[in-house]
């Protein structure tokens, strides 16, 4: 999504120039703008390093352990997740490019059109907020049906493991 809006941003851009010509004998000269141009922090993650900084919130898991709220910092790991090194393995792993379309984004949410087993999983919930490899993330995992406790999975160990 970053790189369309960043095409769209370079397109946007282009046309402007184009018509450039015609505004400039109507009006004046155009202001100078500064190059390259900046990119919108939303193009550059929260400061542009690309780090991963994350709040997991879980309830209701059934372990009074793995419910609470815990900070987890990636490169180098820490906080106070209770497996901070495992988890940011694990999200260093999604992260890489696994085909043409590069790594999984494990933050998505199941399509609204996804055929999901109808199974429960029981009624742990988690929000994980922050940001990951420098992009936000505010994201909310169930287990209510075999597409969400499969997502949910997914990012073990960042959420417990949960049975």
């Amino acid at each position: 999504m970053l790189r369309r809006l960043a095409l769209t941003a370079v397109a946007s851009l282009a046309v402007l120039s184009a018509a450039a010509p015609a505004a400039t004998a109507a009006t004046g000269p155009l202001p100078l703008l500064p190059l390259p141009l900046p990119l919108p922090s939303a193009l550059q993650g929260d400061d542009g390093s690309g780090r991963t900084q994350l709040r997991v919130m879980v309830s209701d898991s059934g372990d009074r352990e793995a419910d609470g709220v815990y900070e987890l910092r990636c490169l180098p790991a820490g906080g106070t997740h209770p497996v901070a090194q495992q988890a940011c393995d694990r999200l260093a792993e999604l992260a890489q490019p696994t085909d043409r379309n590069g790594g999984t984004d494990p933050f998505r949410p199941v399509p609204a059109d996804a055929m999901c087993t109808q199974q429960f999983g029981g009624s742990a919930t988690a929000r994980v907020t922050g940001t990951w490899q420098g992009q936000h993330v505010d994201a909310s995992f169930n287990r209510t049906n075999g597409c969400e406790i499969a997502r949910w999975n997914t990012l073990r160990p960042v959420l417990p493991n949960i049975r």
